[in-house]
């Protein structure tokens, strides 16, 4: 019964994790007609609307667009990047107040928090007529995933505690996740073209009232009272500062800036360098989902075989992530660009399938087992990556070009893909004292601690 339970969590964090990814997308190919019906520039907000100002409905938008398709005008581009990056922002300024409230409170309840809040956002996504609006929701989704998903990955990391149970618990998070910010673009636009603007958002709305309800029936919060059996977690800020765990999130911030840059800038690049069409544009990352789901697969079952070599995945990850990174300006045809996205997306499957693992198990042996802060420091590295990408790179190509971008972030990952070594002891490691130590200094607070002390004494 209890496996069953804990599977059945997995499934709500599974749905949780896709929808955030899916409301972080899905915008994408109804964004331009949005802020141009907004501003009267040209474009209806509407499933008949002509796009670019075209006479026919629909006109020549592609129904899978670019992740982040160039708009019209200066001041619409930085509307857009800023749109997409206020989400991260904030998610960015959220994580460590709501990684301490995640250990102090549980895992169920954020989770359900930050569910109610993305039901928010979504519904006032779907009902927004301005672009403050249209802010508002985007920013209100950030403070969801904050507690969401750090919750949600904590909570698989809390259920499923032993090895490779973990690891591909968590490795088929990512995929999810992967899943969600690849399948997004095209459900939008699909439905946006044909059933109107309102229908995508309020298809996710119910959704997510869906996975809320099932987490309540699974795990209802406070009503086990586990959270009062449970240790006190090591403050967020004496985990940023240990070495190891620093060392881990500068790896999942530095895979990801590849993947969080180029997706606001290589659409216009291969219109301007190969002349790419709109349906070429638009299938850019679709095949990379592939590759991902098959760097998840692969790096799952290595660490079940060879656990000692966690770290070697992740260097590997990141050493293919450099070289993909700097082959991108060379492409000159569509073909060619997908295999080296495809090499980067399969590089960040190794990297987060091998180090989300180590940032759970660090905290066993270096600290107490409680995961909340934690993983409030991995999504705050995911973040910091997303939060520059919409608005920095564009600066870039344009000061220093599309091939120098590239070029800098492949040298960026393979440079640091020696710094893993560090973590090469890190499987050898043995639990550390501080659990003991913290309940010697302050006397049991719980049942919990009561047990252990008397384990201790015994």
């Amino acid at each position: 019964e209890a496996r069953r339970q804990r599977r059945l969590l997995l499934v709500v964090v599974c749905v949780a994790l896709l929808l955030d990814n899916m409301l972080y997308m899905v915008i994408v190919p109804i964004i331009p007609d949005y802020i141009a019906a907004m501003r009267g520039g040209g474009g209806t907000a509407g499933p008949s609307a002509p796009a670019g100002g075209n006479g026919s409905g629909g006109g020549n938008r592609s129904l899978l667009p670019a992740r982040y398709p160039p708009a019209s005008g200066d001041n619409e581009d930085v509307q857009i990047g800023v749109l997409f990056a206020s989400k991260a922002i904030l998610q960015l300024l959220v994580n460590p107040l709501s990684g301490t409230l995640i250990d102090r409170v549980g895992y169920e309840a954020p989770l359900l928090a930050g569910l109610a809040v993305m039901f928010l956002s979504t519904a006032t996504f779907a009902f927004a007529e301005n672009y403050a609006t249209l802010f508002a929701a985007r920013s209100l989704q950030g403070l969801g995933s904050a507690f969401a998903d750090t919750a949600g990955i904590a909570l698989i990391a809390d259920r499923y505690a032993e090895e490779p149970a973990r690891s591909r618990a968590l490795g088929t998070a990512l995929a999810c996740i992967s899943f969600g910010s690849l399948a997004a673009p095209p459900f939008g636009g699909v439905l946006y073209e044909f059933a109107g603007k309102r229908v995508p958002f309020l298809v996710l709305a119910c959704v997510c009232v869906l996975d809320g309800l099932m987490l309540l029936v699974l795990a209802p919060p406070g009503g086990t009272g586990a959270r009062a059996n449970m240790p006190v977690g090591t403050p967020i800020h004496r985990l940023m500062i240990d070495p190891y765990i620093a060392v881990v999130a500068g790896a999942l911030a530095t895979c990801n800036i590849p993947l969080a840059f180029l997706e606001p800038t290589i659409a216009n690049w291969m219109k301007d360098s190969m002349g790419a069409s709109e349906w070429e544009v638009g299938l850019t990352w679709l095949p990379a989902f592939f590759p991902h789901v098959l760097g998840v697969y692969v790096t799952v079952r290595l660490a079940a075989a060879y656990p000692h070599l966690q770290w070697f995945y992740g260097a590997l990850g990141m050493a293919i992530i450099g070289a993909s990174s700097c082959l991108v300006p060379a492409c000159r045809n569509f073909g060619q660009v997908i295999i080296p996205l495809c090499g980067i997306c399969f590089g960040i499957a190794l990297v987060d399938t091998a180090l989300l693992p180590t940032l759970a198990f660090l905290v066993d042996v270096r600290h107490v087992s409680v995961y909340g802060s934690v993983y409030a420091i991995a999504d705050i590295s995911y973040c910091v990556a997303y939060a520059l990408g919409p608005i920095v790179a564009g600066q870039i190509v344009h000061t220093m070009g599309f091939a120098q971008l590239n070029l800098g972030m492949g040298l960026a990952n393979v440079l640091y893909a020696p710094v893993l070594l560090f973590l090469k002891n890190v499987c050898q490691m043995k639990p550390s004292h501080s659990e003991r130590n913290i309940l010697l200094e302050e006397g049991p607070k719980g049942l919990y601690d009561t047990i252990k002390m008397e384990e201790r004494k015994g």
